[in-house]
């Protein structure tokens, strides 16, 4: 997307960042990795991960970090979900709840892990991120996927008219796509 700050970007008037952190408003503490607009109408703590650019485990250790150890879940969200809403986060959470796993996120219509849209038991993911760690050294450029080894998932299907709460904008045209599915 030409270096743009993707989380920044609107769709329907509204930058992507703020339609996530909206979803999870009753989150205490909501941390955002990465750079935070000066403008973002909601209180969070902020963190990037050391040496920036390490990825999203590198990010999630870092954002984990300042996730007091009292919580229970963790919401681990790109900041470039659009569609994501409290319902589609509760889901999530009452999946975790309720089932013998450590974490849930929804699979897509074509069967994939929709990874960086789940919610977490927070000591089972601090575990596995503490062992991915511990195996390969560091966390630098580890991919979510080598992450979800160390954790048991139900992988939990969206039935729901609209765009999948999933969905991100990686490119101009999944933009051009947010932008008229929210018309």
């Amino acid at each position: 997307m030409g270096g743009a700050d993707k989380p920044t970007l609107p769709v329907a008037g509204q930058p992507m960042l703020t339609r996530v952190l909206a979803a999870v408003h009753d989150a205490e503490p909501r941390v955002v990795v990465g750079r935070v607009p000066p403008d973002l109408p909601v209180h969070v703590h902020s963190t990037r991960e050391d040496p920036p650019g390490g990825g999203p485990v590198a990010a999630t250790s870092a954002g984990l970090a300042l996730v007091p150890a009292h919580v229970t879940f963790t919401a681990l969200l790109a900041a470039d979900l659009p569609f994501l809403t409290g319902e589609a986060i509760d889901v999530l959470r009452l999946t975790v709840e309720s089932a013998p796993m450590q974490g849930a996120v929804y699979r897509d219509s074509e069967g994939r892990r929709q990874l960086l849209c789940g919610v977490w038991r927070t000591t089972a993911l601090r575990e596995a991120v503490d062992r991915l760690a511990a195996e390969r050294g560091d966390l630098h450029g580890a991919s979510v996927r080598d992450l979800m080894e160390y954790l048991r998932v139900a992988e939990v299907s969206w039935r729901r008219p609209g765009p999948p709460p999933w969905f991100d904008c990686d490119t101009d045209d999944d933009l051009r796509t947010a932008e008229e599915w929210a018309r």
